[in-house]
């Protein structure tokens, strides 16, 4: 505390410690930011829930996962994981969403409050990235270190943080990467710590490499300023300073490279996002509001405010007239091209990897607030005079005027302009002033720190207040006393790996079973396989978000091939149990399936997911036909429908197949209310009836039960759904009711014989191995002596997996209806799976090769230090 005091009252001289600056701003901003949650209410001040959208989705999932893989307290391991999606890839999710070095603070809480320390990584960057901002600031103009400390407490407080950061901690990174680049970035300038800044870049990579790309490239661009900027220095020395940046860049990257290859073949095998199609440009005065702190435009648009001090600065920066004009011009340049580059299309797609991002398309905008915040400090290090920080002053007050109105600037805006900027105003130019007393300098000191602090937390407040207004922006359930009860009653029926307890489709969050425990099919994830989403789908089950999010499998089929013995039933407003049903072993042998009866590699359509199989009987083509192959025995009847009526019914269209249904498809007439499209068909009486029409979007009554389908092609898949019991008769009346126009498969209806499924299962379960084991990333099984045929493996078959019969050569399995298939050959008594995620060991290799690059660099530095110098290392600075 000591410290601080003097740091305050005698600004512009070195502090006795180096950490009190920095320290000083980072628990500044974390204050801050703390007291607008408490004015909020919200979690942990609160009772508002802080879980909405991917937050509650996913980082809490994923870190309830994270804590699971601490306390080995589930199945898995960081390679893969088996309780999502029937099994899938993990080592992507977590260097893409765990990476951030302060997610592992959730293994020192208990696992009911994993939301404490998701908290904790946003709180935590923000203390981080700012301290990092006041360290770079300095290296970029020496000055008063208070000060530096107050205009970063705007950087970590910018309107970035509070309203796109908060919600992705994962992005929180790119708050620490920024200021880390931007000091290895002028160790080149200084040509000093080459090693050190390959390793600042690599710790900024591996933290989070999406927003790790946008600061490395934000840094390079004022690199290139500073050494435009520095005329005093030789040609020569600015290039070799230039060559050392190109050259720590790629050894930094290359220290993150499995990050980025495992990814990289992760996402080209996952499911496609949702095509994002780029708006255009916002209005340009929507564009400027989002200048002026404390409030959250509903037009897209870059959130950009840095504070009212900040921003009063950097309004003030081309008027400082003891900066040169070259240098104002090219700051201000280099902010407007980067402005400019965040609403073009094609720089745009620079910033954010070749693609437009689904969601908010200006990811990388705290990149320009940190411009601005560095706009700001070179303003206020050249002490500017009263006259030109009131030019500053009128032209934040223009902006706020020619503003109002946009949605952007709310009350909180003009409060924290006219009241905090007055105040700000105020305490520089009773700073400039020279002499000036102790006292009147404290108190100066005073009113800038409350501007700054007071200021962040009403706009943290405000901005957080205004985007949970959003209808869709509301919270999920995460840990309560309906969660925790479900995850004990999972975890008392667990049989794995004989067979699955399954918490969906039940949902809490879209990723269940990393919340509540089990072996599921739900699944939310930027890096679904493919595979597994065509597998799960063509069986029966649905998905959300053009397939990256999976749901479990709902009906009795699905769940005895995939081995659900026991799963989640209830609605989410209502009670919830744990379930049973019949279901096959994990791994079954199947002596009648040869070579010739496994899926065959996929081509053209096929390859795309269109099932290509010639069966003859009726309803041959349709998912409950593909669900007997798996189970090896016909336990559906697949009636033929009869349009009910004459006139402004349905009519059979003969159509070229379409992917995965059937040779023909009933078009659906747009119904009025009260009316519908309805078709007879008979089944076995006592049979139970199920509906599968993936892109309906309408509902289906029958037997006085009503089923709503919600689909939309390739964005929302139905799953299998439940429609009752067939009645004595045998008769059938269903009745489509739909709001447009639109086409349901030929053989929409099956109707399952119960007994036929448990016989079925039963025999399945005779063709079990006398022992299974589940790994990490692999299983193994014992099978009975000489067995012949075909093991199949209920996981879906996904690159990456290699097996081994009877401890042969490992060989990549085959597929059968999508799941993992291995022939025996001509018998075999055990077999083994394991699998390897494709791009790690490229990444690995990378990664060894850069550490011995490093290696061999300090090494030669050291050698060199020995030896006398003969001419003197120069040191470039610029403003």
């Amino acid at each position: 505390m000591k410290e601080i005091v003097k740091m305050l009252t005698a600004p512009g001289k070195r502090p006795a410690a180096p950490w009190c600056a920095p320290l000083f701003a980072a628990l500044l901003a974390m204050g801050s930011y703390c007291l607008g949650m408490t004015m909020l209410g919200s979690y942990p001040f609160g009772t508002r829930s802080r879980a909405v959208n991917d937050l509650g989705n996913q980082f809490v999932p994923f870190h309830a996962r994270l804590w699971d893989l601490l306390h080995g307290g589930t199945t898995g391991d960081l390679a893969f994981n088996w309780s999502s999606g029937y099994g899938v890839p993990f080592l992507a999710d977590f260097l893409t969403y765990l990476m951030n070095p302060f997610s592992w603070l959730v293994g020192l809480f208990p696992r009911e409050l994993a939301e404490l320390p998701v908290f904790l990584v946003t709180l935590c960057c923000i203390g981080l990235g700012t301290a990092l901002m006041t360290v770079f600031l300095g290296r970029v103009r020496p000055g008063s270190a208070w000060l530096r400390a107050l205009l970063s407490v705007g950087y970590g407080t910018c309107a970035w943080v509070v309203s796109d950061g908060t919600a992705d901690p994962m992005w929180m990174w790119g708050l620490v990467s920024l200021p880390l680049t931007g000091i290895a970035a002028d160790w080149c300038l200084r040509r000093r710590r080459w090693v050190a800044g390959a390793l600042l870049v690599g710790v900024s990579w591996a933290g989070n490499f999406y927003t790790a790309a946008m600061a490395t490239l934000a840094m390079a661009l004022v690199l290139a300023v500073r050494l435009l900027l520095a005329s005093e220095a030789p040609v020569r020395d600015r290039l070799r300073s230039l060559a050392r940046a190109a050259a720590m860049a790629p050894a930094g990257i290359l220290l993150a490279a499995p990050a980025l290859t495992v990814t990289v073949k992760a996402s080209k095998a996952s499911r496609p996002a949702p095509e994002a199609l780029y708006r255009g440009r916002p209005p340009t005065l929507d564009f400027l509001a989002e200048l002026l702190p404390g409030g959250r435009g509903s037009v897209p648009s870059p959130h950009l405010f840095i504070g009212v001090l900040g921003l009063l600065l950097a309004a003030a920066f081309p008027f400082v007239r003891a900066i040169p004009p070259r240098t104002r011009i090219a700051w201000y340049g280099l902010a407007a091209c980067v402005a400019v580059s965040f609403v073009w299309k094609p720089t745009l797609l620079v910033w954010h990897g070749l693609a437009v991002p689904n969601g908010s398309p200006y990811r990388a905008s705290f990149v320009l607030s940190a411009l601005l915040v560095i706009i700001a400090w070179l303003a206020l290090a050249h002490r500017p005079r009263p006259r030109e920080l009131a030019a500053g002053a009128v032209l934040v007050l223009l902006l706020a005027v020619v503003c109002h109105g946009r949605s952007a600037v709310a009350g909180a805006t003009w409060i924290l302009v006219l009241g905090g900027g007055t105040v700000a105003l105020a305490a520089l130019v009773a700073l400039r002033r020279r002499p000036a007393r102790r006292n009147v300098r404290i108190g100066a000191a005073t009113a800038l720190t409350c501007v700054v602090f007071f200021g962040s937390a009403y706009a943290a407040y405000s901005v957080t207040a205004a985007r949970d207004r959003l209808e869709w922006w509301g919270p999920k359930t995460t840990f309560d006393d309906r969660t925790l009860a479900v995850r004990e009653g999972l975890r008392q029926r667990a049989d794995w790996p004989r067979s699955r307890t399954d918490p969906g489709p039940h949902e809490f969050a879209n990723n269940d079973p990393l919340l509540l425990g089990g072996e599921g099919g739900s699944y939310y994830s930027s890096y679904v396989p493919e595979r597994t989403a065509r597998t799960l789908r063509e069986m029966g089950g649905g998905w959300y978000i053009h397939g990256r999010h999976l749901r479990s499998a709902e009906d009795p089929g699905s769940r005895a091939i995939m081995g659900v013995s026991s799963f989640v039933t209830g609605p989410q407003a209502g009670p919830v149990d744990v379930g049973r049903s019949a279901a096959a072993p994990l791994l079954t042998v199947r002596p009648d399936l040869t070579a010739d009866g496994l899926d065959q590699p996929r081509r053209g359509a096929a390859a795309r997911g269109i099932d290509v199989r010639d069966d003859p009987r009726v309803g041959g083509g349709s998912v409950f036909a593909r669900q007997e192959r798996l189970l090896g025995a016909r336990v559906y009847e697949v009636p033929e429908l009869r349009p009910a009526g004459n006139g402004g019914g349905p009519r059979k269209a003969s159509v070229r197949p379409v992917p995965r249904l059937m040779d023909g498809a009933w078009r659906l007439p747009a119904t009025r209310k009260g009316a519908a499209a309805v078709f007879t068909a008979r089944c076995a009486p006592r049979s139970v009836v199920y509906w599968y029409a993936p892109w309906y979007d309408g509902k289906v009554r029958a037997i006085g039960h009503t089923s709503p389908g919600f689909g939309i092609r390739e964005t929302t898949a139905n799953p299998v759904r439940n429609l009752g019991t067939v009645p004595a008769d045998g008769r059938l009346t269903v009745a489509f009711d739909q709001p447009k126009a639109q086409r349901v498969p030929e053989h929409v209806l099956g109707c399952l014989a119960p007994g036929k499924l448990a016989a079925a299962v039963a025999g399945l379960r005779a063709q079990a191995p006398v022992r299974l084991s589940a790994g990490g990333h692999g299983i193994s099984a014992e099978l009975p002596a000489r067995s012949r045929g075909t093991a199949v493996l209920a996981v879906p078959s996904l690159t990456g997996w290699s097996c081994r019969v009877d401890g042969g050569a490992a060989r990549a399995p085959h597929s059968f209806g999508g799941l993992i298939a291995v022939p025996l050959g001509s018998g075999a008594s055990r077999l083994s799976c394991s699998y390897g995620t494709p791009g790690l060991v490229p990444g690995l290799a990378a990664s060894g090769a850069a550490l011995v690059t490093l290696a061999a660099v300090t090494v030669t530095c050291a050698v060199r230090r020995r030896r006398p110098h003969i001419l003197p290392n120069r040191d470039i600075s610029s403003d």
